[in-house]
């Protein structure tokens, strides 16, 4: 244990004190900061006004387009040359040009613009025309959109887990969003530092400082060493990006003045309002009731979000994660170490990457598209009980409630799992650190497991 933990301090701090690790660490929460925060800097720079001429031929849009706060509508009299003239002689964003029509066919609208006109500005102005001739639709069927507003139904769910410490409220996506993030998070730990182990035994073997190493460790030492030293290298790295990231986001933010990117919550909230008639840039228009409505509402949500994710059993998922994500990693870790072992360059591992990937990538697709929609099935059980995928598939299943022995048996399988891939890599790994000039097939690799060295 002494020269393992030797081999130990060795990898960690080779690796902690390389450029490259000092500049990732601290530039990956400066990009994350400015990917939160670009969006709104560019909202807040590109929210000009826009004033849109309007040439009414069929009376029945006159004087009735709303004007937003970053929108204004300015009538026209005449015809549709004059109307080309004068917009052409001002600053005027569009001509927005309305040929008799009926409320029943309102077709051959045309939007005019010195410039291609902007996405933005065609779905604005689609809106707006949109809402007045629904309006009159139901001035002309006998009803008013009051009504209509009345007729609707907003129906939401209440759930209810029924747990054997009694009854709590869950949240479906708060759930699913819980275990994928846990799952995301060990999928590409497990490829970054797992290669970073492949990598590293490639480069000592090609240099032959391997050959002075294990006159003093056995391979197996060695082989340990490296990839508990690289798994510290990673918690580190992950620690470390938590707190800058949410420094730098703070610092950011506050420097600017301005708000980070909107929240799923918050886009979800938009897009409701959106969905009713009113585009995402004319929602601080709305009258001060539905405002205050609106902010009720979603101060509710927030509350039962926060509900939600209280009554999730939190420290479970915690100590899985932790089990999960140090365990799939010694599991795959010694997979890519005995790859290593068994090549003499990079370009060679593709043969040998393949089949240790495609048990990740599976669970990773498998979670998304199965598990998530019947964790409690079939496929998820065998997907979380199996070592190779349960360290993805069991994260996915753990917030929606998973049976003590099922939780036990994976680990415990997980735990077999490494012990068996860490014996199988340990005997590829100390005939192939010292192999060189060869090309190795799966053949080859199936013999060194039973050498006698």
């Amino acid at each position: 244990m002494h020269k393992i933990w030797l081999i130990i301090q060795r990898e960690y701090l080779t690796r902690v004190r390389k450029k490259s690790f000092i500049i990732m660490t601290l530039l990956t929460p400066l990009l994350l900061a400015a990917f939160m925060i670009l969006p709104g800097l560019l909202i807040a720079m590109s929210g000009e006004e826009e004033t849109v001429m309007v040439l009414d031929e069929s009376g029945l849009f006159a004087d009735k387009l709303e004007n937003k706060k970053d929108l204004k509508f300015v009538p026209l009299a005449g015809s549709l040359e004059q109307a080309k003239t004068v917009y052409q002689e001002t600053d005027n964003t569009a001509l927005l040009y309305i040929p008799k029509i009926s409320i029943d066919d309102p077709k051959g609208i045309t939007v005019y613009g010195k410039k291609n006109t902007s996405l933005q500005t065609q779905i604005r102005l689609e809106n707006a025309l949109e809402k007045e001739i629904e309006n009159q639709r139901f001035m002309a069927s006998g009803l008013d959109r009051a009504t209509l507003d009345k007729i609707e139904a907003d129906v939401k769910l209440n759930t209810i887990n029924l747990s054997d410490d009694g009854e709590k409220d869950n949240n479906a996506i708060i759930t699913s969003a819980a275990g994928v993030v846990a799952a995301v998070i060990i999928y590409f730990f497990i490829f970054l530092y797992g290669v970073q182990i492949m990598r590293g035994v490639i480069e000592e073997k090609t240099n032959r400082i391997v050959e002075v190493i294990i006159s003093s460790v056995k391979p197996f030492q060695l082989m340990m060493g490296k990839i508990i030293g690289i798994a510290a290298v990673g918690l580190t790295q992950f620690l470390l990006w938590i707190v800058l990231s949410f420094v730098a986001v703070t610092a950011v933010s506050a420097a600017f003045g301005i708000d980070a990117a909107p929240s799923p919550m918050e886009q979800y909230q938009a897009g409701k309002v959106a969905s009713e008639g009113e585009s995402v840039a004319n929602m601080d228009e709305e009258s001060p009731e539905a405002a205050a409505a609106n902010s009720d509402e979603f101060a509710n949500t927030i509350q039962d979000v926060t509900k939600s994710f209280a009554n999730l059993p939190l420290l479970l998922i915690l100590g899985c994660f932790l089990f999960y994500f140090l365990g799939g990693y010694l599991l795959y870790g010694s997979l890519f170490g005995a790859i290593g072992a068994a090549v003499d360059n990079e370009t060679d591992t593709q043969q040998f990457m393949m089949p240790i990937t495609i048990p990740l990538v599976i669970s990773f697709i498998m979670s998304y598209s199965v598990v998530l929609k019947n964790p409690d099935g079939a496929v998820a059980f065998w997907m979380s009980i199996i070592p190779l995928t349960s360290p993805i598939v069991m994260m996915v299943r753990v917030p929606f409630g998973v049976p003590a022995w099922e939780l036990a048996l994976s680990m415990a399988l997980l735990i077999l799992g490494f012990i068996f891939t860490t014996w199988i890599a340990a005997r590829i790994y100390r005939v192939g650190i010292l192999m060189y000039g060869k090309k190795i097939n799966y053949k080859e690799l199936s013999k060194w497991l039973f050498y006698r060295v």
